[in-house]
């Protein structure tokens, strides 16, 4: 069994064995008893690479075994290995020739947060939201066959990834195409079963190995012209697996189900994934892990440890009575529960991010109001729906990313029907080191469009929970949109107050240029109006626009400028081109927001100055369209 480490090591550990694997090649050149020695040296530079620069952590840990026995068994990058989410990937990136690299993680030109087509050839397909991976793996082994190659595909699948309905609808389609693929669940929460143990593990030997299939197989030729009989034995073989397995479910859906087995026994997993190598048809292998494990302290906390930041050489040091800004999420978490005591319609709903999206303390204080769905946006959605049907006034806690997942039970289930659901949008705009997967880059483009949507953008904490009254009072869908992280450290008043609506608010007022913010940029547009002397509009809704707004500041001023953290295309700038086109205002306008390429992960700070959107970026541009543009001799609005 794996050695259990109780401290992170403070500089780089001696792994002599690890640091002679540069690809699987060599990998699989060494002999099998020396795995568990690769294994700890493995878990040991994972502990502590990954404490040099902040990322995922419990979910590597507990595949650092499963890792090593699938790159030993199948002959990878030739063989297909579709990692899900990539939470886990991180072991796979060291043994797969970027263990050198494992320091420039998340950080600006460095390793990706998650699996990625272009960073190696080991990295199959490029990943960041769940449920994918059997989909994606099930596709390269139907184009495997068709170009008549020999080559295997694995994908693995967290038992919370499963839940969702895609996953489903992957499993059941292989089946009916016969598909040669392997399915490893990684059972890492006892959710489906808590049968493991030497039993189970013989069992899976068995059943793996090629005499059991032959045996098999052998019978069913011969009973299956004796259709009384060939029943009989089916049925006694489903019965045998149902009392000792919990694989009916997938043995049912045409998997040939093997486990559960110790995801962290690696002559069972080697011996296991050797025998199922061989085996032709859709194949199914449930291995039980341990979030965190090797760690003591994140097998005891496997929440808290899911992601660890960068440990810092000394702790930094905070003025004297100054207080900590909040985070967005839990102003939004505050409001929840404050709004549920006043209002007993209110229900919550979220697609399995309680922690993410700070819905922690309403859960204790509402369980029989709090409702989290899986990993199954589409479903929570629609859950909204029916419940608002019925008069209850749901809120969706959903990230931005996420939320593009259910775009159509936005539209058919919500939006047309007119229904009363607030969605408030975690995660909006740039989001970071997890990089372009994860960023709410189009939110504001793929809301605007749909009828009976009420969409805001705060550009502060307080407005936060001013809106989120607004959207949750107000009858029909609504949406407030909120970054990532903490805000500008404005007061946050206790009161329930509301905004009124289509309404925006001048903020500095200036002289030839007016800046028109949406959302929390607004305050790096007013760092830049200062050096311009421009005027600043705080736009607050980007649905219904402020169209009284924007013809005042087009009278009155030479240059209107749009900021927003969201892809130019369709996005709030795009309302407000649209609404002077349409009033046949001719007016220079200059648009500022994210560019027509995915942005690569960095620092938030780093993101918003390569995008421009920095006060010094929003600055510069506009005294650069100033250059280029003479002044108009007369005001045409």
């Amino acid at each position: 069994m794996p050695s259990t480490f109780h401290e992170i090591p403070r500089t780089r550990p001696s792994t002599p064995l690890l640091d002679s694997i540069n690809d699987t090649a060599a990998l699989r050149g060494i002999s099998e008893d020396l795995l568990p020695v690769l294994a700890d040296e493995l878990r040991l530079f994972l502990l502590w690479s990954v404490s040099q620069t902040g990322g995922h952590f419990g979910a590597g840990l507990g595949v650092i075994e499963l890792t090593v026995a699938l790159h030993y068994i199948y002959h990878t990058p030739e063989d297909r290995l579709v990692w899900d989410v990539g939470h886990q990937a991180y072991p796979h990136k060291i043994l797969t020739g970027r263990r050198e690299l494992m320091h420039t993680l998340r950080q600006k030109d460095g390793l990706a947060a998650f699996p990625r087509r272009s960073e190696s050839p080991y990295d199959t397909f490029g990943v960041g939201h769940s449920s994918t991976s059997i989909s994606a793996a099930l596709g390269m082994a139907i184009a495997s066959r068709m170009q008549h190659q020999d080559r295997r595909t694995v994908a693995v699948i967290g038992d919370g990834a499963l839940t969702a309905g895609m996953a489903f609808e992957a499993l059941n389609h292989a089946s009916d195409v016969e598909a040669d693929m392997l399915v490893v669940l990684n059972d890492n929460d006892m959710s489906i079963s808590r049968n493991v143990g030497g039993l189970s593990n013989y069992l899976a030997k068995i059943l793996s190995s090629r005499t059991y299939s032959h045996m098999r197989e052998g019978s069913k030729k011969v009973l299956s012209k004796i259709p009384q009989a060939w029943e009989l034995a089916r049925k006694t073989e489903e019965h045998a697996k149902g009392m000792l397995v919990p694989g009916t479910l997938f043995e049912e859906l045409g998997w040939n189900y093997i486990g559960p087995i110790d995801g962290h026994d690696l002559p069972t997993l080697v011996t296991t994934l050797r025998n199922m190598r061989e085996r032709k048809g859709p194949q199914f292998l449930h291995v039980v892990t341990q979030k965190g494990k090797g760690f003591s302290p994140a097998e005891a906390d496997p929440i808290g440890y899911h992601a660890i930041t960068k440990l810092e050489p000394k702790p930094k040091v905070t003025s004297a009575g100054t207080l900590p800004k909040p985070k967005f999420s839990a102003v939004f978490g505050q409001w929840l529960c404050d709004m549920a005591a006043q209002d007993p319609r209110l229900v919550g709903i979220t697609p399995a991010m309680k922690e993410g999206s700070d819905l922690i303390a309403f859960s204790e204080r509402y369980p029989e109001r709090y409702f989290d769905v899986a990993i199954a946006e589409q479903h929570a959605v629609t859950l909204a729906a029916g419940m608002a049907c019925e008069g209850a006034k749901p809120v969706v806690a959903i990230y931005s990313t996420f939320l593009q997942r259910a775009y159509d039970q936005l539209v058919h289930d919500v939006a047309v029907q007119n229904l009363d659901v607030l969605f408030a949008i975690d995660r909006a705009g740039l989001v970071g080191e997890d990089g372009p997967t994860h960023a709410g880059s189009f939110d504001l483009s793929y809301l605007r469009c749909l009828p009976n949507m009420l969409i805001m953008a705060p550009a502060d904490e307080n407005e936060t929970r001013q809106m989120l009254t607004t959207g949750f009072l107000h009858e029909g869908p609504a949406a407030v949109r909120y970054p990532r992280g903490t805000g500008p450290g404005v007061a946050i008043e206790p009161e329930l107050d509301t905004l009124p609506i289509g309404k925006g608010v001048v903020t500095r007022q200036g002289g030839k240029v007016a800046i028109l913010c949406f959302g929390t940029l607004h305050a790096n547009a007013s760092l830049a109006a200062e050096a311009l002397d421009a005027t600043v509009a705080n736009m607050r809704f980007v649905k219904p626009l402020d169209e009284a707004l924007v013809r005042e500041l087009a009278a009155s001023h030479d240059l209107l400028v749009t900021v927003e953290e969201n892809a130019l295309m369709g996005g709030a700038g795009s309302a407000v081109n649209e609404f002077l086109a349409a009033e046949g205002i001719l007016k220079p306008v200059l648009n500022l927001g994210l560019p027509d390429r995915y942005v690569e992960h960095a620092k938030p700070e780093e993101m918003l100055v390569e995008c421009g959107l920095d006060a010094a970026g929003i600055e510069r541009a506009i005294r650069s369209r100033q250059a280029a543009t003479p002044a108009p001799a007369v005001n045409q609005a």
